[in-house]
């Protein structure tokens, strides 16, 4: 048995890596529709990240012992409940999270977030603002929910959270902020804004899907109370997230999902539910995506330097790429500039979003998103505010996978199309556009 099972709770890793971490598809070559196929250039992180090698062959490693967690006798399923429960562990770590906090495993960021809705206390007011991703946004209901515009400086963003709260009835309070805009890529004030929010006896549920695969994330120096995030951001795309934080309202709440697992005992006439984060696990977990999240996590944690100056290098060389594009203009959160991810949305006077992307794709190899975001507020205000006449915008996002190459090829591609347009001829099929007779043929497995 190879498993690395025996590892201690209490520790990271020792070494910091010098190399940045490989992923899976970073040979992957795609074909274009004027003939030939090129190196694919994955400009689209914030979406979804790719597997990390590492996670991969851990995956591979642990499926054959791949079993039922916590209540099955059997050896491999010993296993399965050693490597699932001490995730709960390495995520800890990631987050710097306080000793008593939960770690519930979930889905996703929404689901996360959905969850901690369903827990709140009755009447508690939630603060969130309006440009938040819709993960962040929706989940809120009910007259004591109020969103704030964001503000274009990030000292007036602190003070609308402070009005607000002043606002707010007696009663439990929550503010809810992105560490990382998914949209412009800024980081927001959230250490500031906990501050605000200890002074009215509120709480933060910070949102890390954007943030947790770029920086540390140390829920006890930014004094948030809950931290959302994903594994498909993360560079485990295998399903599974995680929501970790206080406590004390998620023993009080009904469980999240009602079933197995979530019960410590079931009667003809009564139901006695678990009290820690098995409560709201009802079902079958994901062994296998909670596993790989864990791998993913310690990946990260041994190579924050040599990430973040790759990631930094790389932008710097996009910024200044686009700011010589003519009619290109670059949606930003704040007016002034500030700390942010790798990852930048734009528009060009007078072409498409949707046109220019398939245009990169079909044409150049490259994969970049458009639209709004799920963040439709704010990428819609931050068209206005850049005088352009859309709805929505291209979005380019960096990541482990992401090169020099790659950012050149997007430059260059977008310099040509804008002065001389596309080399196909291109269509709009149920809202997307996409080249007329389309010779580019999917791979065996998706037929």
């Amino acid at each position: 048995m190879t498993l690395a099972l025996d590892r201690s709770t209490e520790s990271t890793p020792s070494t910091e890596s010098t190399t940045v971490p490989a992923v899976a598809g970073a040979s992957l070559r795609v074909p274009l529709v004027t003939g030939g196929d090129i190196g694919y250039a994955n400009l689209d992180h914030a979406a979804s990240a790719p597997c990390l090698d590492a996670v991969r062959s851990a995956v591979d490693e642990f499926l054959p012992w791949y079993a039922s967690v916590h209540r099955g006798a059997g050896f491999a399923s010993q296993v399965s409940t050693r490597l699932y429960e001490r995730t709960r562990d390495i995520l800890r770590r990631f987050v710097d999270a306080r000793s008593g906090d939960s770690v519930v495993f979930t889905r996703n960021t929404t689901d996360a977030f959905n969850l901690l809705a369903k827990a709140l206390p009755r009447k508690t007011s939630v603060i969130v603002f309006d440009t938040e991703h819709h993960a962040a946004l929706l989940p809120w209901r009910g007259p004591n929910v109020r969103r704030v515009q964001l503000p274009r400086t990030r000292l007036a963003a602190v003070s609308v959270v402070d009005e607000a709260l002043a606002e707010c009835p007696q009663g439990p309070r929550l503010v809810v902020v992105a560490g990382a805009s998914n949209v412009t890529g800024e980081l927001l004030p959230v250490a500031e804004i906990a501050a605000v929010a200890r002074k009215h006896g509120a709480r933060v549920a910070l949102d890390a899907a954007q943030l947790a695969p770029h920086r540390r994330i140390s829920v006890r120096e930014l004094d948030v109370d809950y931290v959302a995030l994903s594994g498909h951001k993360l560079y485990a795309p295998f399903g599974a997230g995680a929501l970790i934080g206080r406590s004390d309202w998620l023993r009080a709440a009904e469980p999240y999902l009602a079933g197995g697992g979530a019960t410590k005992l079931v009667t003809e006439d009564a139901v006695v539910w678990n009290t820690g984060e098995e409560r709201h696990e009802a079902g079958s977990p994901n062994t296998v995506g909670v596993y790989a999240l864990g791998v993913a996590c310690e990946q990260l944690s041994a190579s924050w330097d040599v990430t973040g100056e790759h990631e930094a290098a790389l932008l710097e060389r996009l910024l200044k790429g686009l700011t010589s594009l003519p009619g290109c203009a670059e949606l930003r959160l704040f007016d002034a500039p500030v700390d942010r991810v790798g990852t930048v949305s734009f528009v060009v006077d007078g072409f498409d979003p949707g046109w220019l992307a398939a245009v990169l794709s079909a044409e150049y190899g490259i994969g970049v998103r458009d639209g709004a975001f799920c963040a439709h507020v704010a990428t819609r205000r931050l068209i206005r505010e850049a005088g352009v006449e859309a709805q929505q915008a291209v979005r380019v996002s960096l990541g482990l996978g992401s090169t020099e190459e790659h950012v050149d090829r997007l430059l260059l591609a977008l310099r040509q199309i804008i002065a001389r347009g596309a080399r196909w001829e291109y269509t709009k099929t149920d809202g997307r556009w996409t080249p007329v007779g389309d010779p580019r043929e999917l791979p065996p497995f998706c037929a």
